[in-house]
């Protein structure tokens, strides 16, 4: 029986180190032991220090090892996305924030890195390994995908939702239908006051997406035949900056994807007699993520796109008004 009194003296650090590579064991003891002349004796088995006191060395191992796996569980893990606006301002953050709450009821901490700066960062982040999951509103082009597999990445697009870009004016507007032709001779340039395809007269005020951004290129190509964008043609950085200018200006036009209908003071005009959410309506889209299906995906990552895709996450797509996948 070891003598108590010359144990008492002793000072016992104990910690519980999680290694990712001893995944089967959880996690290696360390312990220290400071000796009473002050010299110190460092120990990871802790059946070389079976001469201490049996149970001081268990509560320490015991401590020691709660505190490591509460570090362990409440670690977070981080999900990098990056890319269009029209997915990355409303609906990602929305499917993002009932993604964390459902994985916190299971004790996993997990936190969101979300860059709404336009589709074309969306697919440069996934080439270039910053963003795990990128947010495109249109294909990526042959260019990228190009670019993608010289640099070892094999692209892939997930729809997530479906849109379609919607034709706003100002409110005190009286134009009640639009056609393409209409669009296309607004847009390029062709026609510059609304005499020109209405009653009214007043110069026109035609407000688009910036030229990184998947709609501005979608836009060009399903409404405006693929041609230039007119000079006078103001670029907006968002979806809500072209909302908010148009509600602002009785004299504006823009378009926007389906969850920015709704700001006051605008009015969404039907194309070829169809309302943005039907499915004949000729400036539709899909909405994706992309990954690099080359490289496995974390798994809390892999777990958000699969939310994203079920029943709950499409039900949050519906509620910030793009469409479903089903």
């Amino acid at each position: 029986m070891p003598n108590p009194a010359v144990h008492k003296s002793h000072f016992l650090n104990l910690s519980v180190t999680y290694v990712p590579q001893y995944r089967n064991i959880g996690a290696l003891l360390w312990c220290e032991v400071r000796q009473p002349d002050g010299s110190r004796d460092f120990h990871t088995n802790t059946q070389e220090i079976t001469n201490m006191n049996t149970t001081s060395i268990l509560r320490g191992i015991t401590a020691a090892a709660a505190l490591a796996f509460a570090s362990q569980a409440l670690a977070t893990e981080t999900i990098v996305i990056k890319g269009s606006d029209t997915l990355g301002a409303k609906m990602v953050p929305q499917i993002a924030e009932a993604f964390k709450a459902k994985m916190a009821a299971q004790g996993v901490d997990v936190a969101f890195e979300i860059a709404a700066e336009g589709s074309s960062t969306g697919v440069a982040s996934v080439i270039d390994g910053t963003a795990e999951i990128g947010m495109s509103s249109r294909d990526p082009k042959d260019k990228e995908v190009a670019k993608a597999k010289a640099n070892g990445v094999d692209m892939k697009t997930i729809t997530v939702a479906k849109d379609g870009i919607a034709i706003i004016v100002n409110e005190a507007n009286p134009l009640e239908s639009i056609t393409i032709e209409e669009i296309e001779l607004i847009f390029s340039g062709d026609v510059t006051d609304w005499s020109g395809i209405t009653a009214q007269t007043g110069s026109i005020s035609a407000y688009t997406r910036n030229t990184s951004s998947g709609t501005y290129a979608v836009f060009q190509k399903l409404g405006m035949n693929s041609r230039d964008y007119g000079a006078d043609t103001q670029k907006m950085a968002g979806n809500e900056q072209i909302a908010s200018e148009v509600a602002k200006n009785p004299n504006g036009i823009g378009y926007v994807g389906l969850a920015y209908v709704d700001t006051p003071g605008v009015k969404v005009i039907p194309v070829n007699g169809s309302a943005p959410d039907a499915k004949d309506y000729p400036l539709a889209r899909p909405l994706y993520y992309l990954i690099n299906k080359g490289k496995a995906l974390s798994p809390v990552a892999n777990d958000f796109i699969g939310f994203s895709m079920s029943p709950e996450g499409q039900a949050i797509v519906n509620r910030v008004h793009f469409l479903s996948i089903y």
